[in-house]
């Protein structure tokens, strides 16, 4: 929201709440003439002078933001949120703990999914033929892809916590992915593909790829979660260099699985250092 609106809008909420300008500045510390230029729409605050003084409200800054953005603008703010890419790390633990809850969970129904899918798959690119019906193919399909979403869902939380920036944008990126090959494959059921060995192919690539980048943010995680970071981050970079072959792409998916199980394990212990942590601040 630009001014003068902004300013109209934070003497509103002042009045509503029976708040003096002085009030104000005693809640927000925040100069009075600072308040007075705001509400007279004089300057433009920083991003950071408006979080304060809304907060002092008890007022949501994105409400503001969602008043004056388009639709495309919405949306982005809308994933931003759903991935928990911008997730404050200083949000209550229980929170955090509650997101990485369904990340595992998720996780395990990835990993049991994963041995169906994978059946499905092959006999479909080998020999073009389904061995389940088409209906529960595509169960199969949107289940795994849901299921995923949330299992790299915790890593980007995890990604945030740690200040591991790359796992926060590789996890997001693998979302992208498996919703692009997902949506491929319920669709080529549908008609005779005529370039599903060339997708074959190109997904094969495309995840050993990130299959190796995921693999060394990973790794990057073992000075804070330990040893099992870099067990998994190995294990999904030796992965990802046998689907780069492509010939042997079958035995990376199979190195795969013992990688998803340690991944699981990884969430379980983050969850473990936070509630550790949540416990050493209540008796500090």
């Amino acid at each position: 929201m630009k001014q003068p609106e902004l300013g109209r809008k934070i003497s509103e909420l002042r009045t509503a709440k029976g708040l003096t300008q002085e009030e104000l500045v005693v809640k927000c510390n925040i100069s009075v003439r600072t308040i007075q230029r705001v509400e007279a729409g004089e300057v433009t605050p920083r991003s950071y002078t408006i979080k304060t003084i809304l907060a002092a409200l008890d007022y949501d800054l994105s409400k503001i933001s969602d008043e004056e953005t388009n639709f495309f603008d919405s949306f982005i703010r809308w994933i931003k949120r759903f991935m928990l890419i911008e997730i404050d790390i200083e949000k209550p633990s229980d929170f955090l703990i509650k997101q990485l809850n369904i990340a595992w969970i998720l996780g395990a129904i990835y990993f049991v999914i994963g041995f169906f899918e994978g059946a499905a798959d092959y006999f479909l690119i080998k020999e073009d033929r389904l061995i389940f019906s088409s209906g529960f193919y595509i169960a199969i399909k949107i289940i795994s892809l849901i299921a995923f979403t949330f299992f790299q869902r915790g890593f980007i939380v995890i990604g945030g916590l740690f200040r591991n920036y790359l796992l926060k944008i590789i996890s997001f990126i693998m979302i992208i992915a498996i919703v692009l090959l997902n949506g491929y494959d319920i669709i080529s059921i549908f008609y005779n593909s005529e370039e599903a060995e060339f997708m074959a192919v190109a997904s094969a690539v495309t995840f050993g790829i990130l299959g190796i980048i995921y693999g060394i943010s990973l790794i990057r995680l073992k000075s804070s979660v330990g040893r099992i970071s870099l067990y998994a981050g190995l294990l999904e970079i030796i992965g990802g260099c046998f689907l780069l072959t492509v010939a042997l792409a079958f035995v990376g998916l199979l190195i795969y699985i013992p990688a998803e199980l340690f991944e699981i394990i990884i969430i379980f212990k983050v969850i473990y250092i936070i509630k550790t942590k949540q416990t050493e601040n209540n008796f500090a």
